[in-house]
């Protein structure tokens, strides 16, 4: 039975039952209690107890460390009380003044403090240079919500202090954690790549029986790596993640298979747009691939570059200053890829488009071949709607015999075929419509055909 919790809103956010947000005000007011106030106050005990919000259940479940749950809340806080670390701050300072050693910084348009690693060391370990060292030491290395993404420091400009950067939640987690609902990542500037869902199964999929093989060789990866990593002991023994090449022509089932793979492990598929990845300018390609994987990192997804040509190139000689920077966006690639913990499936026509650092490196290689006469009459087959008749004169293994199509020609075409004779009033599916479909895929890749 699905549990009901409360989300957390500015309105209750300072209500009793909300402990750990209360532990939070608490232990701000203990550190500036001992700086600015008489010191009287009883340093705050940091206890697991059930709550009624899902920040509460996700401190529990995660047996959070009174370190980390610090540091979750302030990145948390200015998303859903501006107000929350000001106000305590006015109480011991009414007058303001500078404040350094509590960190933090203004926004653009947020008009509170934005905490920043430097603010969860005060409130943590206020100005003791030895605990603030250990401190250091613990967000760098054992922190559970950052080694696992959920809090990310903001890189900030060289040469200033590494701890002034801001807590920065992870946008997915900060939606289940606040509203108990995970929020899918959306295309755009920041995030080059859209979510590949699919309603088919392992059924409408066709493909030669070598070759589904090898592809749930992936599926057991998936499956299984967990146990193989941490059961078995070999974390250190191989490298992390799996790299495969789906190759073969256009509609090959490529794309589908990846979508499958990633809806029967309970993973999402990212199909990454290259034409928001790859720019002109120097450095800037490895940035957009940077934020890629940086969002990637702990999310258990699958990352499918398709037509990857285009950025997994072989290299070039080098004849000037554009050829150097594109091959070291082709070995930033390598490194970035080689050191990913998820799965990256590579797709191109061509294996032979592909550098040979890549291939050299991949787990899997798999050839994705033109459907043969057999499997083009199973397409057509599984292609055509359920509960409605053709005309007599259609020969679907004729079409299969004459038309060496691949699965994506053939679905355009039965998609073009049912709308037509949707459209004039028929009751079985026309010939003609369907010769004018394939007529017409022809024609897409410059070739003509006598029907």
């Amino acid at each position: 039975m699905q549990e009901h919790l409360t989300i957390i809103s500015p309105n209750n956010i300072n209500e009793k039952e909300n402990y750990f947000f209360n532990f939070l005000s608490e232990v701000i007011k203990y550190r500036l209690d001992k700086e600015f106030g008489e010191g009287g106050a009883e340093q705050p005990i940091f206890e697991y107890r059930k709550g009624e919000t899902y920040i509460d259940k996700f401190i529990i479940e995660n047996n959070l460390s009174q370190e980390d749950t610090v540091i979750l809340l302030l990145a948390l806080i200015p998303h859903i009380s501006p107000n929350f670390i000001n106000d305590i701050i006015v109480s011991f300072l009414p007058n303001g003044g500078e404040f350094p050693e509590f960190g933090g910084v203004k926004g653009k348009n947020h008009r509170g403090i934005l905490p920043t690693v430097e603010t969860a060391l005060y409130i943590l370990y206020g100005n003791s240079l030895k605990d603030r060292l250990q401190g250091i030491s613990y967000v760098l290395n054992d922190s559970f919500v950052i080694n696992n993404g959920i809090v990310d420091i903001e890189r900030i400009p060289l040469g200033e202090p590494e701890m002034s950067g801001k807590l920065l939640i992870d946008e997915e987690y900060k939606s289940k954690i606040l509203l108990g609902e995970t929020v899918k990542p959306e295309l755009s500037p920041s995030f080059p790549a859209s979510l590949i869902d699919t309603s088919l199964s392992w059924n409408d999929l066709v493909l030669k029986s070598s070759t589904l093989q090898e592809v749930k060789e992936i599926e057991a990866w998936l499956q299984c790596n967990e146990v193989l990593l941490n059961q078995w002991n070999m974390k250190g023994k191989i490298k992390p993640g799996y790299r495969v090449l789906f190759w073969g022509p256009p509609g090959t089932g490529k794309t589908l298979t990846a979508g499958l793979l990633g809806k029967y492990t309970k993973r999402d598929v990212y199909r990454v747009d290259l034409s928001m990845v790859v720019s002109k300018y120097i450095g800037e390609t490895e940035k957009n691939l940077s934020k890629l994987f940086d969002k990637a990192e702990n999310k258990d997804w699958i990352l499918f570059f398709d037509e990857a040509d285009a950025i997994f190139g072989k290299r070039t000689n080098v004849r000037d200053a554009h050829d150097k920077y594109a091959n070291q966006e082709v070995s930033y690639l390598l490194q970035r890829i080689e050191g990913h913990a998820g799965l990256v499936i590579l797709a191109s026509n061509f294996k032979n488009n592909i550098d040979t650092a890549f291939t050299r490196r991949f787990n899997s290689i798999i050839e994705f071949e033109a459907p043969s006469y057999d499997e083009r009459i199973k397409l057509w087959e599984k292609s055509l709607p359920t509960g409605i008749e053709v005309e007599e004169s259609v020969s679907i293994p004729e079409l299969a015999k004459k038309y060496g199509i691949t699965g994506a020609n053939i679905i355009n075409i039965v998609q073009y075929a049912c709308l037509k004779t949707i459209h004039a009033s028929h009751d079985k599916i026309q010939k003609e419509f369907i010769l004018e479909g394939i007529k017409r895929e022809y024609g897409k890749e410059g070739k003509t055909i006598r029907i």
